[in-house]
């Protein structure tokens, strides 16, 4: 490989990084609280999960299918199906059966999802199981 490949590919690259720092600095500013919330959000829902969900095995697949779904966002919309919320619900107004505030509560989301998984499949592990094969649930 040769040092003009090289340069070629790092300067890009380099440019690109210095761009995105850039960006990043100068929206920081307009942008900073929304992405600390949208953090804060994700933390608070893993957290409150963990309390609903106590057994390790059950949290972890109740985890990765949220994780796989909607990465911890609980505003998390798929524009082509209307699927809404941690757990991803089609339509996602079947959510209100755990709560009327279904929109902005990630433990009403939770809830629902969680009994959800357990009616359908009869646990989030049996869930994740078939999500593993299907990457749906």
């Amino acid at each position: 490989m040769s040092v003009s490949f090289i340069r070629r590919v790092a300067s890009p690259k380099k440019a690109f990084a210095t761009a995105a720092v850039a960006a990043a600095a100068s929206g920081m500013l307009l942008t900073s609280v929304p992405a600390h919330a949208a953090t804060d959000s994700a933390s608070s829902a893993r957290t409150i999960a963990h309390q609903m969900i106590p057994d390790a095995a059950q949290y972890e697949a109740f985890n990765k299918i949220v994780t796989h779904e909607s990465g911890w966002n609980m505003h998390a919309t798929n524009a082509s199906s209307g699927a809404y919320g941690l757990v991803q619900a089609l339509p996602a107004s079947k959510m209100a059966s755990a709560g009327a505030d279904w929109k902005t509560n990630p433990a009403t989301q939770i809830k629902w999802g969680l009994d959800y998984m357990n009616s359908r499949y009869g646990s989030p592990v049996a869930a994740w199981n078939f999500w593993s094969t299907h990457h749906w649930y």
